[in-house]
C-alpha cells in the first residue's frame, strides 16, 4: 500500500484525492496547504492529516510518495524537496516554467533514486489512448493528418487567481495547450518542423495555432483559454488515416471505415466531485493508477517519463516563442 501525501488543496488536488479514494494500491494519508482553513477542510473531506507545508508533512508522516498539485512556478522547489526526502513524486503538468528547472528536477530525482511522473493525463484519457493504439497497430493504415483542439474560458477557479499571472503559470498555452503538444509527441514523436501563431494578452500567451509536420503526415494543434466567460470547455480531435478516420468532436469518439457502419467505442465513466471543467475522472484515474501500480511493483515509468515531459515543455516553449514573435 503506497502511503501518499498531497500538497496543494485546490481544484486539481481535489481531483487527485477523488482518485486516491478509488485506488486499492494507495492511501492518501496526509495533505498540505499554506492556507490553514483549506488544509483542515481537505483533511476532513479525505480523512487525512492536514499540514501547512511539505516540510511539516514530511517531518510527521511516514510517506512513500508525494503528489504535487501546486502552481507551476513551485513545481521545481517542491519536487527537489520531495526527492531529497526520498519520496516518489507525482507532479501536475506542466513540468516547470523553464527547461532549466525541468533539468534540475530530473537531476534531483536521479540523485535520490526516486521516480518522478508528470501529470500528462491525455496519454491516459481512454479516447486518446485508443487513438494511440489505432495509430500504432495500423488497423486503419498510416495516419495522414490530425487536428487536436482544446479551448475554454479562463480557469477562474485557481487559488488567488495564480493562473492569470504569466510569471506563475506561463499563460494558457503552457498550462492548457501543452496537453496536445505532449500527446502529439506521444503519438508521432519529434516533428520535422514547428510553426506557431497566436495571441497574447495581459495573462500571457493565451491561444495558439500550431502546425507540425512529420514524414507523410501533418498535425494541426489549436488551444488556449482567451475566450469569454461561460464558453464551454472543449477537447476534440480528428485523425484521418489511409483507411478510415477517428473523430471526437461534438459527440463521442467515433471510428469510421469505408463500407462499414460507424463504431462508437464505450468507455467507463467515473464522476468527479468538486466542479471544474471536467466531470469525468477519466485520464486522472488511469494516470494515477499507473503511477501507483508501477511504484508499488518497483517498475520504471514508461508511458510518461521525466524526459518525455521535458521534451513536451521544450516544444511548448518554442511554440510560445514563435507566437510571441508574430503576435
Amino acid at each position: 500500500m503506497l502511503r501518499v501525501g498531497l500538497v496543494g488543496c485546490g481544484f486539481m488536488g481535489r481531483m487527485h484525492s477523488n482518485v486516491y479514494s478509488l485506488l486499492d494500491g494507495a492511501q492518501l494519508v496526509a495533505v498540505a496547504d499554506h492556507k490553514p482553513a483549506r488544509a483542515e477542510k481537505f483533511g476532513i473531506d479525505f480523512s487525512a492529516n492536514a499540514y501547512l507545508s511539505l516540510e511539516a508533512m514530511f517531518a510527521a508522516e511516514e510517506l512513500d510518495a508525494v503528489d504535487i498539485c501546486l502552481p507551476t512556478h513551485l513545481h521545481k522547489e517542491a519536487t527537489i524537496l520531495a526527492a531529497q526526502a526520498g519520496k516518489h513524486i507525482f507532479c501536475e503538468k506542466p513540468m516547470a516554467l523553464a527547461v532549466a528547472d525541468a533539468d534540475a528536477m530530473i537531476e534531483a530525482v536521479d540523485q535520490a533514486g526516486v521516480q518522478l511522473m508528470i501529470g500528462h493525463c491525455i496519454r491516459f484519457w481512454p479516447e486518446y489512448a485508443l487513438l494511440k493504439e489505432i495509430t500504432d497497430d495500423g488497423r486503419l493504415g498510416k495516419l495522414l493528418s490530425i487536428n487536436l483542439l482544446r479551448y475554454g474560458e479562463f480557469p477562474h477557479w485557481s487559488s488567488d487567481n495564480w493562473l492569470a499571472d504569466e510569471k506563475l503559470a506561463g499563460g494558457g498555452v503552457l498550462d492548457m495547450h501543452i496537453h496536445d503538444t505532449d500527446f502529439i509527441h506521444y503519438l508521432l514523436g519529434d516533428p520535422d518542423s514547428i510553426n506557431s501563431w497566436g495571441t497574447v494578452d495581459e495573462r500571457g500567451p493565451g491561444h495558439v495555432f500550431t502546425t507540425m509536420t512529420y514524414p507523410g503526415c501533418v498535425a494541426h494543434l489549436e488551444g488556449g483559454w482567451n475566450l469569454p466567460s461561460h464558453t464551454p470547455f472543449k477537447m476534440a480531435f480528428r485523425a484521418i488515416f489511409e483507411r478510415g478516420a477517428a473523430i471526437m468532436d461534438a459527440g463521442p469518439l467515433t471510428i469510421y471505415e469505408p463500407g462499414k457502419e460507424p463504431v462508437v467505442p464505450e468507455f467507463a465513466k467515473m464522476e468527479a466531485q468538486g466542479g471544474g471543467n471536467i466531470s469525468d475522472l477519466g485520464g486522472y484515474y488511469h494516470e494515477l493508477r499507473y503511477f501507483v501500480d508501477r511504484v508499488n511493483a518497483g517498475q520504471p515509468l514508461e508511458i510518461v517519463t521525466p524526459l518525455t515531459s521535458r521534451t513536451s515543455l521544450e516544444t511548448t516553449l518554442e511554440e510560445i516563442r514563435q507566437l510571441k514573435s508574430r503576435a
